[in-house]
């Protein structure tokens, strides 16, 4: 297969377990571009990409930016607390403004769940969603899926336990359904507060104990408490959220094998990891970040249809 199933990459949901192994071996190919000597391709010459980012981001947006000068496109950035939103333009009126500059390529992050895919539908240019609230990040899944393959050599029959705060994460939904469809086993683990009622409906193991989880797991990808998200208290405190949920050195040397951490960042050191565990051996966390680039680069190239 040489081309993706779908016009738009909205979610994992809407991909087939083809489409997503089209784009890790696509990144495969773009990872021994950027650690050339030269590090530019001319694949996306000629196209515009319009970077839509109504909500703060700092790695995603500059990881979305490098891949797209990497290619060689054009690139158009557009921040809402700088714009014309805040004196109340719609969504639609943004990017109708920007697509009468003719652009061929959206990569949007917005604070409302299926955003992305309501512009999808009033819009010709095709859409990458960069998170959607606590829907769905479907780069990240991929960067992350992209991650365990070159550290492990597969994703098939492994145990991949996510950790932490599910409810308000979009990370943890587009990892469930990725890493199932390439044939992993997937657990989540964190308090009953931040575990979503629906979790159960989506064929993971549900698991409290921290210990338990990590013996059970070949990788434990340790999400960060989204105290941004969250109106009311979920837990009683940071200590004692750090105490029952956070990884230390300690317990990561205690296990009875060793395992492959995961952060999809920005880390709270000391909060869901200690750094001593982030700057281990046993962390991807670095992996991800260059990872994040080649496999943007992929759905990028796949998505202009120059393939």
């Amino acid at each position: 297969m040489t081309k993706l199933s779908t016009k738009h990459l909205l979610g994992i949901k809407d991909l087939t377990s083809e489409d997503i192994r089209l784009i890790l071996n696509t990144a495969d190919n773009f990872k021994d571009v950027i650690n050339r000597q030269i590090k530019k391709v001319p694949s996306l010459r000629d196209i515009t990409i319009a970077n839509l980012f109504f909500e703060n981001s700092t790695r995603t947006k500059l990881s979305f930016e490098l891949a797209e000068k990497r290619l060689s496109a054009d690139v158009v950035n557009f921040a809402s607390s700088s714009s014309s939103v805040k004196k109340g333009e719609t969504l639609i009126d943004t990017v109708n403004n920007i697509l009468a500059m003719k652009v061929d390529l959206v990569v949007m992050r917005h604070p409302n769940p299926g955003a992305a895919v309501f512009l999808s539908k009033h819009i010709d240019a095709k859409i990458i969603n960069a998170g959607d609230g606590a829907h769905e990040h479907p780069t990240q899944a991929l960067l992350d899926a992209f991650s365990i393959q070159e550290k492990l050599g597969e994703i098939k029959g492994k145990r991949v336990v996510i950790v932490g705060d599910i409810l308000h994460s979009r990370v943890a939904l587009s990892n469930i359904f990725c890493l199932q469809k390439l044939g992993a086993e997937v657990m989540v683990c964190g308090p009953t507060t931040l575990l979503p009622k629906y979790i159960g409906s989506l064929g993971v193991k549900i698991e409290h104990n921290l210990r338990k989880a990590l013996e059970w797991c070949d990788v434990a990808n340790m999400l960060r408490i989204q105290l941004e998200r969250q109106e009311i208290k979920y837990f009683p405190s940071l200590r004692e959220y750090t105490m029952l949920y956070g990884l230390d050195k300690n317990l990561l040397d205690s296990l009875s094998k060793k395992i492959v951490i995961m952060h999809p960042g920005p880390i709270n050191r000391g909060v869901e990891i200690t750094s001593d565990v982030a700057d281990s051996d046993q962390s991807i966390i670095l992996e991800q970040v260059e990872n994040g680039v080649a496999v943007r680069m992929a759905v990028l190239f796949l998505l202009a249809g120059r393939n």
